[in-house]
Order: structure tokens, then sequence, then C-alpha cells
């Protein structure tokens, strides 16, 4: 595989002089400097920086909506642009602030610099991100625990991983070769293997993905069963498979969201690109494997599922059966678009060659 460049955020080398936060300063007045675009950098404590994103929440909440699913996503993007004028300093691969925790992604990302900015809320989520891959997190339908890479895509919910569990106890046909496109974190590649399969070719576009993966597997028999490719849709896999799987992002993009995850969003050509690649890939007797959610119509985000489009305008695949699995009701904790937890269903799609 040749060598991969890994997304991290850009580290900021200021030209000029920051505006300097310390506690007890008057938060309205920094927040007026986020909002004339300029930045501001933390320093003394790393609390510091929680006490400014509090200040600017409060503010955001006087100032915006944020009732229904898209003034939420208004919110967060204003949020978004602000709270990463917040600067704070690295220094010899460490947070420069007194009582900041130790953060391993900076010696490991940043091998050519030691010393440099970045915005509080990149180092929030490298701070999370070095705690679940140091200490690995449990997905109930896997033996062992997964650590996933900085910047990949790992779920967090997993009634959709149990729907295809359940739907992979009772599958009876060959198992010699799966293709999971959009590999991620690797929890749907290692289920496969889990329930029997000889091999698996996994594709993704984000390097991350196949540079965590791959160093998670390292020399170990999951190597010889689990290759990967990073590219697109099938990547460089043309031999057909049995099963093809996909857990494509369940929401499709809008022209006004800022920094969209391709995780998380879909474009216009995502799934007929999907569906006309994957017509060559399936072997005549084989199943093709979705993962769903009806998340974008019951938020109004999406008139129509592109699945039932597919199979009804498509002409390429029927379906066999369509499973589905209500979500758990959202945690006392989350706030955010959990009203339609109640009406929210994971779905699993197994559709076949059209005859």
């Amino acid at each position: 595989m040749k060598e991969l460049k890994v997304n991290r955020p850009e580290p900021f080398l200021p030209l000029q002089d920051l505006i300097i936060y310390n506690r007890g300063e008057d938060l309205q007045q920094v927040i007026k400097v986020l909002e004339s675009g300029k930045p501001v950098l933390i320093t003394e404590f790393y609390n510091n920086g929680a006490i400014l994103l509090r200040g600017l929440q409060e503010h955001l909440n006087r100032k915006l909506p944020n009732k229904s699913f898209k003034e939420q996503r208004i919110y967060r993007s204003e949020y978004h642009r602000l709270s990463n004028l917040i600067k704070i300093q690295i220094e010899n691969h460490q947070l420069l602030v007194k009582k900041s925790p130790v953060i391993g992604w900076f010696e490991k990302l940043y091998p050519d610099t030691s010393d440099f900015l970045l915005s509080l809320p990149q180092v929030q989520g490298f701070n999370s991100a070095w705690q679940w891959y140091k200490n690995g997190i449990t997905i109930p339908v896997l033996r062992n625990k997964i650590h996933p890479y900085y910047g990949t895509y790992f779920p967090t919910r997993f009634e959709h991983l149990e729907l295809f569990d359940n739907w992979l106890k009772r599958y009876t046909g060959p198992k010699k070769s799966a293709i999971d496109v959009g590999f991620g974190s690797g929890v749907l590649a290692l289920q496969i293997i889990k329930h029997g399969f000889q091999k698996v070719f996994g594709t993704d576009t984000n390097p991350n993905a196949v540079i965590g993966l791959t160093e998670s597997m390292g020399e170990t028999k999951l190597s010889r069963k689990i290759e990967l490719d990073f590219g697109s849709l099938f990547g460089k896999w043309d031999k057909p498979a049995e099963l093809i799987v996909f857990n494509p992002p369940w929401l499709p993009e809008t022209r006004n969201v800022e920094n969209l995850d391709a995780a998380i969003y879909y474009n216009d050509t995502l799934f007929p690109g999907f569906f006309k690649a994957a017509k060559q890939m399936l072997l005549p007797d084989g199943k093709l494997v979705l993962i769903f959610s009806n998340l974008a119509e019951i938020t109004g985000l999406a008139k129509s599922n592109p699945i039932e489009q597919e199979i009804a305008e498509g002409g390429r695949f029927q379906l066999e059966k369509c499973y589905t699995k209500n979500v758990k009701k959202a945690s006392d904790k989350t706030t955010r678009d959990s009203h339609y937890r109640k009406t929210e269903e994971v779905q699993l799609w197994v559709l076949t060659h059209a005859k």
C-alpha cells in the first residue's frame, strides 16, 4: 500500500500577537473579538478554555433560536466558527497551559513540528480521541474492544450493528469473500469475519481509517483476512463477491452547512454511483446489504429514501427483505434532537440482482 498522508488539523502559526484571555476578564469583550474574526489565545489554565466556551454558548443561546432541527444546525455552525478562533499553545508536543491533559496524538500526528497552536475544540477532540484510542471502546457485537484512530468514524449507538449481526447469524450462503464499502473503524468487517467469512476487502476515502485499522490489525491473523484500500466505492477491488455491505451516511448534504463530514452526509451522486458499481461487483446469487435510517425523512431533510428509490426506478436490484429496529431513547444528558428518537428506526436492506 502506498504511503498515506494522515488527515489532521493544520497547525496554526500566528503571524502576529494574539488577544490573550485570562480568567476574570470581561467575557463579552472577548466574544466581540471572536465575532470580529480575530483569534484569542487561552493562557494560564486549561480550564480557562471551558469557561470561555461556556460564555460563548450562553451568548449564542440568547442570540439565536435553537429549537427546530434546522435552527440547531445553524446554531452549531456559528458555534463552530467562533469556538475555532479560540487557540491554545502546544510546545514540545505538550499543551503549555497548566492542569492540561496529556495527549499522545500531538507527537504521533505532528512529528515534523513540536511547537504550534490549535483551536480549543480541536484540542478537546484530540483529548477525547486519545482516550478512546488508548482505552478502547466496547462494541456489544464484537469479542474485543476497538481502538479507533484519530479522525475515524466509529459507532456510538449499536441498534444497526445488532440488526446486521442477527442477519449474519441467519445467513446460509457461501462465505468466501465480502466487500465492506466505507469500513471506518472496521466494525462491520470484524463482524463479517466473526461469522465465518474467509476474506473481507474494505475501502474508505479517509486515509486515517486505512492507517488506523492497518495499525490495529498489525501482524495478526486478521491482517490476512481483511485487506484494505484507500479509495472511493470499490477502490481497486475488481473481483465480484458473495456479499457487499455498505453503511452509507444517513443525511443528505445541504448547501448551508459548512464542514461537511463525509461519514454523516451524502451527496446526490453517492447512491447512483454506488448501485451502478455494485451491479458489476455482486456475484449472480450474492447479497447486497445496506444499513440506513429514516432520520432524514422524519427530520424533513429528505422526501424519499434513496434505497427505496433505487429499488423502484433503478432496474438493477430487487428487495429480498428490509429489517427495522427502533432506536433507543436518548440519554437524559442528550438534549440535541432527542425528540426524533421516538420515531427513528434503523434499517437493514437486503437486495439481490433483479430477475
